[in-house]
């Protein structure tokens, strides 16, 4: 009868060895794979939000100055009717900056700021710190054919126009309906869990002023206005000579005096991730305009830049 033999001690052990670190081997690829799978998602998210976020402030910006088929600057002497302030109005800085023209001054359907102070404009109490906020006021592109009593309406023609709500539309000969739109963007912070997440907020016109959070994740929107400061006739009129920050800009800029007219915006959005990342340190600077920010935690964060022609600001008449 032949003797039957295991294995020895010696060679059970250098079996659990080899097998240790094969699984070793294969763990160190799952997790490495694990780690880039989690990176690109991040990234994935990042370019996702900031495009869009961009994409949304360049849009409203294209179309800033539009009123239907009038062919001038939108102020009270043209309008042959304006209905009262909307519930929940929101008023920037200068005479006339309200959501409809009044009578005195030059009526600012672009305007932005940095963020003092987080009460803002009578109707927003949570903006963030250090971030802009910036308005716009213009007709929705799409000619209508009815109205309701949900929103507010322009109806124009080429030499006038005037803002109703409701269901009956008044009378002006070979004119169209659009919808009236006052839109504000601002940042708030806000408590997810034991996160603080930074969202992107629209104000938007209905019957009165309310407004959404559209875009998590954006952290910083800064605006610099191009300014053209050239007489009409002069070498360089029609052309941007500078940039300016909302917090550099003058009463006579904003208000178009003495040849100052803004014919662009340059935009600026800073994405950060929704959840920080232990494994990785964020030591970076970016620039957003000649703001300068520098960080020491674990968020990821791109940064987006466009600059924007105002193609209504950019002729006398169109």
């Amino acid at each position: 009868m032949k003797k039957q033999r295991g294995y020895t001690l010696i060679e059970i052990f250098i079996s659990l060895a080899i097998g240790v670190a094969l699984f070793a081997g294969v763990l160190s690829v799952f997790v490495g794979m694990k780690t880039t799978t989690s990176e690109t998602a991040t990234y994935g998210e990042l370019q996702e939000n900031g495009r869009f976020a961009l994409s949304v402030l360049s849009e409203d910006l294209l179309r800033q100055g539009f009123w239907g088929d009038y062919t001038g600057t939108l102020d009270r002497s043209m309008l042959s009717a304006v209905p009262g302030a909307p519930g929940n109005e929101c008023v920037g800085e200068g005479l006339n900056n309200g959501t409809f023209p009044n009578a005195i001054g030059h009526f600012r359907t672009l305007w932005g700021q940095t963020v003092a102070n987080q009460s803002m404009m009578g109707c927003i109490t949570d903006a963030k710190l250090g971030s802009d906020l910036i308005q716009f006021k213009r007709a929705i592109s799409n000619p209508l054919a009815a109205s309701s009593n949900n929103n507010y309406y322009i109806i124009a023609n080429l030499a006038e126009a005037e803002i109703f709500t409701g269901t009956t539309i008044p009378s002006l000969p070979n004119s169209q309906l659009w919808e009236y739109q006052h839109h504000i963007y601002y940042i708030r912070e806000e408590a997810q869990g034991a996160n603080v997440v930074p969202v992107l907020m629209q104000g938007r016109l209905t019957n009165k002023m309310t407004f959404d959070p559209i875009i998590d994740g954006i952290e910083m929107i800064r605006f610099m206005y191009g300014i053209d400061t050239d007489a009409p006739g002069t070498t360089g009129y029609g052309t941007v000579n500078t940039f300016v920050p909302a917090n550099n800009m003058t009463i006579t800029q904003w208000d178009h005096a003495n040849n100052n007219r803004i014919l662009a915006v340059r935009i600026y959005v800073l994405a950060r991730s929704i959840l920080p990342d232990n494994k990785y340190t964020n030591t970076n600077t970016y620039n957003l305009g000649g703001l300068a920010l520098t960080f020491n935690d674990n968020y990821r964060r791109l940064l987006f830049n466009s600059t924007v022609n105002l193609y209504n600001a950019g002729v006398d008449s169109w």
